[in-house]
């Protein structure tokens, strides 16, 4: 074994006449522990809180959104449609047409975004499991339905069961109006709501969603659609497929991933996570200042044993190796210590919810708090936790013991 390591784990670990170094060094070690293990466990659950949020926009988002570049709309006869479909790892291609309307339903009315989608979407998007009320039924023989967010439901008072009641759902004709009379100005459908769905609250109070051919009629389109969604398998490259499409349609179109078509929520959300790092990691670097109390104590204490380890032969760089070793041992200790006490507790977490969200039973749709550990976590909290005690380490080692030799 190396001098330096030899010397820095007998400082560590030997017992000494007076304790002080021990008990000074025990809370450097507690308190990293603490430290890395907070960090650890904030990220974790930060990882916990981001797949939930994802995963409630992704059972409505689809993978790609394609829209034309200018207008709202753009004729689907002539778009590569079918080249898009045939694409591997393209699960299905679904035709949207997208309008704010006014919806009425008995005597309450409410403004929303009629959503109206193609057959195959029902059998793409799983709604049927984020039900309220109802069922997701938009097609059944020659009937047509609706299917109304949560939110909408809630201001209109719909009932999928009242039978007697229909939703009538206004949109502003195209073209200029001869009369400012609003039977002239609107069209207007009366469609039956079969269920209410709850994905996420900025879903549940903006659509409702109908047949395509009921909103194509309704807003005096042909062969016009707002957007294509395109959705894909679960192993299937998004990056590849994203790049393949843009190929396909050209540079008249836009095509938008999930990310892209939600980039400030996950731009919040990265925001949120590396805030939180960052003020974990200022309590870090104030907790390691008690390492530098520590090891400025030791090498004052140490200074006889400095004095006969030079006589024998040791120069001041070994001197600093020592010393840098134990403030590295040190550190070390408690970033692994931390990481373990953090990886049980996230464990025990993640299998029995010991630690429960309030607001009562139902009031959130996860009752624990939830977590996500990932590999690059603990290898960048390691390495943090390392690099804040390497420089806690440097400075006391290299002044003081400059100071003792010059001294002697």
């Amino acid at each position: 074994m190396r001098l330096p390591v030899f010397i820095a784990k007998r400082y560590l670990v030997s017992k000494k006449s007076h304790n002080l170094i021990n008990v000074i060094s025990l809370i450097s070690i507690i308190g990293l522990t603490v430290g890395t293990m907070a960090l650890i466990v904030v990220l974790s659950v930060f990882n916990g809180f981001e797949d939930i949020i994802k995963s409630m926009y992704n059972t409505f988002n689809p993978d790609f959104v394609i829209t034309a570049k200018t207008g709202k709309t753009f004729n689907y006869e002539t778009f590569p449609s079918e080249k898009i479909s045939q694409l591997q790892g393209v699960a299905g291609v679904t035709e949207v047409v997208e309008e704010d309307a006014l919806f009425r339903y008995g005597d309450k009315q409410h403004i929303a975004r009629l959503k109206g989608v193609s057959d195959n979407f029902t059998s793409l998007v799983p709604l049927d499991t984020m039900m309220l009320n109802g069922s997701f039924v938009l097609k059944e023989g020659t009937s047509e339905f609706a299917v109304v967010g949560a939110g909408v439901a809630w201001h209109l008072d719909v009932y999928p069961e009242n039978i007697t009641k229909m939703l009538t759902i206004y949109v502003p004709r195209r073209g200029n109006s001869s009369s400012f009379n609003f039977n002239n100005a609107f069209n207007n459908g009366v469609l039956h709501p079969s269920g209410v769905f709850s994905v996420q609250q900025e879903f549940d109070e903006k659509y409702v969603l109908v047949p395509i051919e009921f909103a194509k009629e309704l807003m005096d389109y042909t062969n016009e659609i707002s957007s294509l969604e395109v959705r894909i398998n679960e192993n299937a490259d998004e990056s590849s497929i994203q790049k393949k499409i843009s190929d396909i349609i050209g540079d008249n179109f836009s095509v938008l991933n999930k990310a892209e078509q939600n980039k400030s929520l996950f731009t919040l959300l990265k925001s949120e996570k590396l805030a939180i790092f960052f003020i974990l990691l200022f309590i870090l670097i104030l907790l390691s200042f008690n390492m530098i109390g520590s090891l400025s104590i030791l090498i004052l204490e140490k200074n006889k044993d400095i004095g006969i380890i030079s006589v024998l032969g040791a120069n001041q760089k070994t001197v600093r190796r020592i010393f840098i070793t134990e403030g590295l041992l040190i550190t070390l200790i408690g970033s692994i210590l931390g990481l373990i006490l953090g990886f049980i507790l996230l464990l025990l977490q993640d299998h029995f919810g010991l630690l429960q969200l309030g607001g009562g039973e139902g009031a959130f749709i996860i009752s624990a708090y939830p977590v996500k550990m990932k590999a690059l976590d603990f290898i960048i909290v390691f390495t943090t936790v390392m690099f804040i005690g390497f420089s806690a380490t440097l400075y006391p080692v290299l002044y003081l013991v400059k100071k003792l030799f010059a001294e002697k």
